[in-house]
């Protein structure tokens, strides 16, 4: 599970990239680089979302998975993982779609069934909050964490930390 959140934070952050760059370079062929009338579109934050709910929310999952060696097995998060990247991926294209009619001024950009896709996205991001906090409520309960818990093999001082 850890290397399918790294190697999928990557590809987020991959997609994160790309999208900024062709956000940068539509709106430059539009002749629109650099005016205000981009900031209310679609395509304006494709990137941000990319990168914010994609790799960072899959590293900070992979920070939990190391931390709580029981949530790895738990089936609710392994499915919690596979809906967040489902439903940001649909609501990623729905913005990514949306965004590029908005720029071009290409009617349609408005219309239901693209709200639809973004929407279910949505949905979607919302049952792998769902099951997120419900493996995690269970891991943090259940399961030790991946740390020692015995007092005497804590370390006492910062210098127990470094081996010279």
């Amino acid at each position: 599970m850890r290397t399918t959140l790294v190697r999928s934070a990557a590809a987020w952050t991959g997609a994160g990239l790309a999208s900024g760059l062709y956000y940068r370079e539509l709106t430059k062929h539009a002749g629109l680089a650099g005016t205000r009338d981009l900031a209310g579109t679609q395509l304006a934050v494709v990137h941000t979302h990319a990168l914010t709910l994609g790799t960072l929310v899959l590293l900070i999952l992979l920070l939990l998975a190391a931390q709580f060696t029981a949530l790895e097995a738990d089936r609710r998060f392994r499915w919690a993982v596979v809906l967040w990247q489902a439903g940001l991926g649909l609501t990623t294209i729905g913005m990514l779609v949306t965004g590029t009619l908005q720029v071009t001024d290409t009617a349609g950009y408005d219309s239901p069934a693209l709200a639809g896709v973004s929407g279910l996205g949505h949905v979607t991001l919302t049952a792998a909050f769902v099951l997120l906090f419900l493996a995690l409520g269970g891991a943090v309960r259940g399961s030790d964490p991946a740390t020692p818990t015995d007092p005497a093999a804590a370390p006492t001082s910062v210098a127990e930390h470094v081996s010279v």
